[in-house]
């Protein structure tokens, strides 16, 4: 049985969602990013990859948070 894999850090503000992944190859940045947008289909939450235009500034506020989480990890592991 196979176990999905989680993020190791999610941040979230308002409908958009950057998750952050531990890298499985051994070269290079050990971690890489998703930006998903969340949205409603009827009473079902779903996940895009798509952003509008007035996405963009939060998009921009949860990577710059994501950055800061990624180097703080990075601080306490020297």
């Amino acid at each position: 049985m196979t176990m999905a894999r989680r993020p190791v850090h999610e941040i979230r503000r308002g409908l958009i969602l950057v998750r952050v992944w531990v890298k499985r190859s051994k070269t290079g940045p050990p971690f890489t990013l998703s930006v998903l947008r969340l949205y409603r289909n009827g009473d079902e939450w779903k996940e895009s990859s798509r952003l509008g235009r007035d996405d963009i500034p939060v998009v921009r506020l949860a990577l710059d948070e994501a950055h800061r989480w990624l180097l703080q990890r990075e601080m306490r592991s020297q």
